[in-house]
């Protein structure tokens, strides 16, 4: 656990010494602002963040986690570092584990500042607390198992610009997923709805903690830290 949080620590400084993390937090707060004012700025608008959130799953979760995380171990190949770290007396899987925290911590330190909008709502409103915690709850989890997504496209390629896109379509592919199970029967249909990213996220929109849907989120985080794992192990046989 000590070398995984050494990972994590030197990644975390890597990343608040990054202008380009700063570009990607500094549109993620300027698009959740807008989706804010715009759902409040409503006929008879509902003191609620559902309005910011829901946009900022659906439209924003398929290539934020992906910029976040296509350094983490692209750029390790590139420079020909993932060698010595992978030679180094640590564990593959300390080495994926603590990248995997680094991104996770910048992804909820920035989601956390959106909290200034929850602020807002209580100081002039009489919001509805279930809602709200539920939402946040179910967009941590969201990009929990996002980030994850990326990072396996991280290890997949030398190439930030290459991981990116693969990260994007990979999402793409799992936030989508679900339309397609109108166009089939049976439990194909059943199936693709399950999978898909985002029809899990709907109770924590409104204001329903599902057990089942933390469950998803969890698992499929693990399965893709998994095949992370395995694609760094597989460097040791080429």
């Amino acid at each position: 656990m000590r070398v995984t949080l050494a990972i994590a620590w030197k990644e975390i400084v890597a990343y608040y010494t990054n202008p380009m993390a700063y570009i990607v937090s500094l549109m993620f707060l300027a698009l959740t602002g807008f989706f804010f004012v715009n759902s409040i700025d409503q006929p008879f608008a509902e003191a609620s963040i559902s309005g910011m959130l829901d946009p900022v799953v659906f439209f924003m979760m398929w290539w934020l986690p992906p910029l976040l995380t296509m350094r983490l171990l692209a750029e390790e190949q590139k420079m020909g570092t993932i060698e010595l770290l992978l030679t180094a007396p640590v564990f593959d899987w300390e080495v994926v584990i603590g990248k995997y925290l680094a991104s996770l911590t910048f992804f909820i330190t920035t989601l956390a500042l959106t909290l200034y909008y929850v602020l807002l709502l209580y100081w002039f409103g009489n919001p509805d607390s279930g809602p709200i915690w539920s939402a946040y709850l179910g967009a941590i989890l969201y990009g929990a198992a996002a980030l994850s997504v990326g990072l396996l496209a991280s290890s997949l390629t030398s190439n930030q610009i290459v991981a990116a896109v693969i990260g994007v379509g990979l999402l793409l592919l799992l936030t989508f997923i679900d339309l397609a199970a109108g166009q089939v029967g049976g439990g194909l249909s059943t199936f693709l709805q399950e999978v898909g990213l985002r029809s899990h996220f709907e109770d924590f929109s409104r204001g329903v903690v599902d057990t089942s849907n933390i469950v998803y989120y969890l698992a499929l985080t693990a399965v893709f830290l998994f095949l992370t794992i395995r694609s760094l192990e597989s460097r040791r046989w080429r």
